[in-house]
């Protein structure tokens, strides 16, 4: 029988100081990411009566470049998903002699599923990193100090815009990401079944109910959120110049990616019980 070395235990009792602390260091973060979410949700509620209000044009600028400029790589991602799933849905059911029921399954996987989580996975890797490094930088650069010393606080100037923004934008990108993976599940199925366009369009219509496409629009609310605060999170922590920068950017979109397949796992077991 072997016997434990005392080297096997200093590098197991390693590991679990390593596990540990990187525990701890998630739980901080989660900690962290509360406070900011409370924070903006105060200085949104009564940064006015501060006079210190969330400014509108701020507001309004973010929401141009995360949801107006995001707007050409959704609509070729989600026409080009709505092909595949017409695709891939007529080929599983032609054994079957079904293939006209395609229309059913590709209206609700694109409207519950497919368009608020390919809408969130792309704005995480595109705005989420443009957020994580913006903070980043400017934390490096001692930036937010300076805000803090002109008596103008970082949350109100740097995270609820963002935050307010992605939260808004996010949903009217998913509910047109569902309307471009649906145009494009549409003119491959008439093409391949010999249908009618509008007769696609009327059986969508009567399968797929408000509540389906509202519980994807909620998802996306919850996902811009989240992307908001990871990419906050990750930014203010940024430390050791460029390089560190590189990192949190890297960090913030596979925890925002991570973040938001998990809270859609949750969503729908909550929602279908």
């Amino acid at each position: 029988m072997a016997m434990a070395t005392p080297e096997t235990g200093a590098g197991a009792l390693l590991r679990v100081e390593q596990l540990g602390r990187s525990t701890a260091r998630g739980v901080e973060s989660l900690g962290y990411a509360a406070t900011l979410f409370s924070d903006a949700l105060t200085w949104l509620a009564l940064g006015r009566r501060r006079r210190q209000p969330v400014r509108a044009a701020r507001v309004a600028a973010e929401m141009m470049e995360m949801g107006i400029g995001a707007i050409p790589i959704v609509s070729v991602l989600s026409f080009t998903i709505g092909v595949m799933l017409a695709m891939q849905g007529i080929h599983a059911l032609a054994p079957f002699g079904a293939e006209h029921q395609v229309t059913i399954g590709v209206a609700l996987s694109v409207a519950r599923e497919f368009g608020p989580l390919i809408t969130g996975i792309i704005v995480a890797g595109r705005s989420g990193a443009a957020l994580a490094a913006r903070l980043g930088t400017m934390t490096i650069n001692e930036e937010v100090s300076a805000l803090k010393v002109m008596g103008i606080d970082p949350v109100r100037f740097l995270v609820a815009p963002p935050l307010v923004a992605l939260v808004v934008m996010l949903p009217a990108l998913a509910l047109w990401s569902d309307l471009m993976a649906l145009l494009g599940a549409g003119l491959f199925i008439t093409r391949e079944l010999d249908m009618a366009f509008l007769a696609y369009v009327a059986q969508t219509v009567e399968f797929l109910s408000p509540g389906d496409v509202l519980h994807g629009i909620g998802k996306s609310a919850l996902f811009g959120a989240l992307i908001a605060l990871v990419a906050s999170v990750n930014g203010s922590g940024a430390s050791g110049g460029a390089a560190g920068v590189g990192r949190v950017t890297t960090q913030s979109v596979v925890q925002a990616i991570s973040a938001i397949v998990l809270a859609d796992m949750l969503f729908v077991f909550l929602a279908t019980r």
